[in-house]
């Protein structure tokens, strides 16, 4: 085997740890959340002034005004420490590119945005702590986060690709149908949807379902719950809406999963007749079933820590399991524009 050979089979493996990592790093950044240790730190990137969790003597000369509590602090600062070790797994995919960053088809441009974005979720990450857990940065971390991992899943499917020397395949990939664009779109805005309803703590705000509070449609405050320019300063642990607001939030909430629901399914209608669709479209709703049950468990049973934390798992799920079927859905599209070839089918995935 050649050191090209090599060197791309290591860039595949760790574009695949890339993806796991992510998901970690997602996963402990919303338990660390749902401990509101959100604060647990409040310097960055050290914790009280120090790259460790310090003895309390040391951390109260630091912040007297923010007592230590150990546990919470640690809880920040594993999930800042993962976070880095993220961005030198990107460094070190960037380093083993450099030689081939030229060649025909190698995601050299996708490799360098996973770089920017990396860079802009340590922003966020500062911020977060820095505004106080201000829920327009908390949402906007969530949703980077989960860039951060669709990106390292199109990095690995496109090194997968070079690594099957299906380059005629990956030159022909197409758009795909608005029906992706707008399944695609809902997706985002549910998710920020959910991002916004955890960062100004509406989780509970509807209870009952499919009712909300007793009500089909409760009292709300929609400007006050979607007001985008509350002010910089207040510490936002634990909310500062109004009830209502907060109904509100979690109501479009609820609005926002009927919506995506409703696209995906006529998406996978839409699609159905492909064979080779099948499986992912069926993982894709089973994914999306498997997060309405999570969503309504944690209404009806006042989200315990254990069903919040697979309430975003669910999310991680949904969205990796959209992103393969997309990728399937474009080799399906690109493969039909191709001449066949012998033991070449109408759709490719390595």
């Amino acid at each position: 085997m050649s050191q090209h050979d090599l060197r791309l089979g290591l860039l595949i493996r760790l574009s695949q740890l890339g993806i796991a990592f992510t998901v970690a790093v997602i996963l402990m950044g919303a338990f660390t959340r749902l401990m509101d240790a959100g604060l647990g730190c409040p310097d960055w990137p050290g914790c009280y002034g120090q790259w460790m969790v310090p003895e309390p003597a040391v951390a109260e000369s630091h912040a007297s005004a923010v007592p230590l509590e150990p546990l919470k602090a640690w809880l920040e600062m594993i999930h800042r420490y993962l976070a880095s070790m993220l961005g030198g797994l990107v460094l070190v995919m960037l380093m083993l590119g450099w030689s081939r960053r030229k060649r025909p088809n190698y995601p050299w441009p996708l490799s360098l945005g996973l770089l920017a974005v990396i860079l802009l979720q340590g922003s966020f990450g500062a911020f977060t702590v820095t505004l106080k857990l201000w829920p327009q940065v908390v949402t906007l971390h969530l949703l980077g986060g989960l860039l951060v991992m669709l990106m390292f899943l199109w990095l690995h499917l496109r090194l997968r690709t070079m690594a099957v020397s299906m380059a005629p395949v990956t030159r022909s990939l197409s758009r795909l149908s608005w029906w992706w664009g707008v399944a695609a779109a809902l997706l985002v805005l549910q998710l920020a949807l959910g991002g916004w309803t955890s960062s100004n703590y509406a989780g509970i705000a509807c209870q009952g379902f499919p009712t909300c509070n007793g009500q089909w449609w409760p009292s709300t405050d929609w400007s006050e719950g979607f007001h985008l320019t509350q002010q910089l300063g207040p510490d936002y642990l634990h909310g500062q809406l109004h009830a209502d607001a907060r109904t509100t939030i979690h109501l479009a909430h609820r609005l926002g999963a009927l919506a995506l629901g409703l696209s995906l399914i006529l998406l996978a209608a839409r699609h159905w007749r492909e064979a080779r669709l099948r499986p992912w479209l069926g993982s894709m709703l089973a994914a999306y079933g498997l997060q309405v049950g999570l969503g309504i468990a944690n209404v009806v049973w006042w989200m315990p820590l254990g069903l919040a934390l697979a309430h975003t798992a669910g999310a991680v799920l949904l969205a990796l399991t959209m992103g393969l079927a997309a990728w399937q859905a474009k080799a399906c599209v690109s493969t039909a524009l191709l001449p066949r070839q012998e033991g070449v089918g109408r759709c490719a995935m390595p």
